[in-house]
């Protein structure tokens, strides 16, 4: 039986230049239409705009001063006892609902119903001393971008928010999307046809982790430097209205919880 191999164009990923690095609060949006200004970079349709959400945590005012936290007792013996830094333990039992596991990791539930360590709490790239949290409603965030973006470009775009993560069942971390606005989060391909000819019976992909994991390797892990990437070329769906808070498993459908 011949194969039948659909026809794709390619896909190009890039970095937002001359995006300047701040600590304080700001507006992310206007220092992305001016880092495109200054870069002459031409926005196009369908361009997905990958964020580091280091930088829309900062944005929106969402650092802590270590100083400033009260450390409980209960923090502290899970700090001790895996030799963790007391005050993220804190921030982490903070900002979640449910404490998962306390044994060599800190796995939480965040209020937005991500599964991840430290609830994303993290000191990196961040003046010492300082902890960054994770933006309270990244969906919302990334639909706010989106909007002020749209209407400065007059372009119908897409922005996912990413964060490195790590697996239960894999060595490494991997970027992944936490939030998204202008492109569902899945791709369904039940229905279609294989390469051999035969129907699709089932198969989802999360297209916004993938696109995510795509970016990082422009956006890089240390001084990089490049937290805004765009992706152009991906034929994504966009009709589904599905977000990143779509994509943790219910408690029920979850079988490590």
């Amino acid at each position: 039986m011949e194969e039948k191999r659909a026809t794709k164009s390619s896909i190009a990923i890039f970095p937002l230049y001359n995006y300047p690095l701040f600590t304080e609060k700001n507006c992310i949006e206007n220092n992305i239409i001016l880092a495109l200004e200054k870069s002459k970079i031409a926005i196009k349709d369908r361009d997905i705009f990958v964020i580091a959400q280091k930088i829309v945590s900062k944005s929106e005012g969402r650092i802590v001063d270590g100083k400033s936290v009260d450390v409980s007792s209960v923090a502290l013996e899970i700090a001790i006892r895996n030799g963790f830094d007391p005050i993220q333990v804190q921030l982490a039992i903070r900002e979640s609902t449910k404490i998962l596991r306390t044994d060599r990791v800190l796995i939480t539930v965040t209020k937005n119903g991500m599964v991840c360590n430290f609830s994303g709490v993290d000191k990196s790239n961040i003046l010492e001393g300082y902890y960054v949290l994770l933006p309270e409603n990244p969906d919302y965030s990334a639909q706010r971008i989106r909007e002020f973006l749209e209407k400065e470009t007059g372009k119908k775009i897409a922005v996912i928010i990413s964060d490195t993560q790590g697996r239960p069942w894999r060595r490494g971390g991997m970027n992944i999307a936490i939030g998204s606005s202008g492109v569902d989060a899945f791709r369904y391909n039940k229905g279609r046809q294989d390469l051999y000819g035969r129907e699709l019976k089932r198969s989802t992909i999360c297209q916004i982790d993938e696109i995510a994991a795509a970016a990082e390797h422009m956006m890089g892990q240390g001084s990089e430097g490049y937290p805004v990437i765009i992706v152009r070329g991906v034929q994504y769906d966009s009709e589904h209205c599905e977000s990143a808070s779509d994509v943790p498993r219910d408690e029920k459908e979850d079988l490590f919880r």
